[in-house]
C-alpha cells in the first residue's frame, strides 16, 4: 500500500513544506505518504472559473490508476474521527490498496474528480487555506498509523 496526496498548487509557503515534510517523514516507518503537486491554473481578471477547475481535474485524473482508491477532500465530505481514519487506513493496509487523497484548488475538485472518488471526505467544516490542508492531513495520517501501532503521539481518549 502507498498513500498519495495529489494537490492542486505549487507555490506552497515554506512553513507549511516544512510542516508537511516532518509528518511526511515520520510516515516513511510506516504506510509513506507522496506528495504531487498539480499546478495551478491560470486565472487572469475574468476566469472562466468551470473551464478552469475541469483542466485541472483532468490534471488530477491522468496520476490515477484505474484500481487506486480515491479520496476527495470535499467541505461536504464525511466527517471522520481519529479513529474512523486509523480504521479506514488499517483496512487500505490489510487490503494493499493504494490510496490517493485529492486536494482542489481555490475553488475546488471538478466534478470528474469528485465522481471518480471512492469516498468524499471532510476535514472540517471550517473554510480554510488549501496548503495548510497538506499539513493537517499529513499529522492526521501520522496520528492514525501511531494509534494503529500503539505508538504513544496519539493520546485521545
Amino acid at each position: 500500500m502507498r498513500i498519495r496526496l495529489i494537490s492542486v498548487g505549487s507555490k506552497i509557503p515554506s512553513w507549511v513544506n516544512e510542516g508537511f515534510q516532518e509528518y511526511r517523514k515520520r510516515l516513511d516507518r510506516g504506510p509513506g505518504l507522496e506528495l504531487v503537486e498539480i499546478p495551478l491554473a491560470h486565472r487572469g481578471k475574468n476566469p472562466d472559473i468551470k473551464r478552469l477547475m475541469q483542466q485541472e481535474g483532468e490534471a488530477i485524473l491522468k496520476q490515477i490508476q484505474p484500481s487506486d482508491w480515491v479520496i476527495a477532500l470535499e467541505v461536504n465530505g464525511k466527517d471522520w474521527t481519529t479513529e474512523t481514519l486509523a480504521m479506514n487506513l488499517q483496512s487500505w493496509q490489510d487490503e494493499a490498496k493504494d490510496v490517493v487523497l485529492l486536494v482542489g484548488g481555490p475553488d475546488g475538485l471538478s466534478n470528474a474528480c469528485r465522481q471518480r472518488a471512492n469516498q468524499q471526505w471532510s476535514l472540517s467544516r471550517l473554510t480554510l487555506p488549501h496548503p495548510m490542508i497538506r499539513v493537517m492531513l499529513a499529522e492526521a495520517l501520522y496520528r492514525a498509523w501511531s494509534l494503529n501501532i500503539g505508538h504513544p503521539y496519539h493520546r485521545g481518549g
